[in-house]
């Protein structure tokens, strides 16, 4: 079992900046990869950001250039550096570990709100 906590959401003003964590309770650099998803209001889950076990990195096009992810293996923790937020970014974001194929975790969300 995997846990993953996620932290540093919260309430941002358009054109901000916030940086997101996920922590997890296992050995991160075994993971085939991690990721970051958010979902808002009626709407369906996405990808924003992902980082594989080698370092390559894939975004979704509305953040790409905005957003930027990391992990530190050491830490077993992966982080999402946000910046000029928009308010259309206003979401609850999820941490995601696929360890293995068809094994995977989510955590349990973080709120980030970008006022206008």
């Amino acid at each position: 079992q995997v846990q993953l906590v996620e932290s540093g959401g919260g309430l941002v003003q358009a054109g901000g900046s916030l940086r997101l964590s996920c922590a997890a309770s296992g050995s991160i650099f075994r993971f085939n990869d991690m990721g970051w998803y958010r979902q808002a209001p009626g709407k369906q889950r996405e990808l924003v950001a992902a980082i594989s076990r080698g370092g390559s990195t894939n975004y979704a096009d509305s953040v790409k250039g905005r957003f930027t992810i990391s992990r530190d293996n050491a830490k077993d923790t992966v982080y999402l550096q946000m910046s000029s937020l928009k308010p259309e970014d206003t979401a609850v974001y999820y941490c995601h570990a696929n360890i293995v194929p068809g094994l995977h975790y989510w955590g349990q969300g973080t709120q980030v709100t970008v006022s206008s």
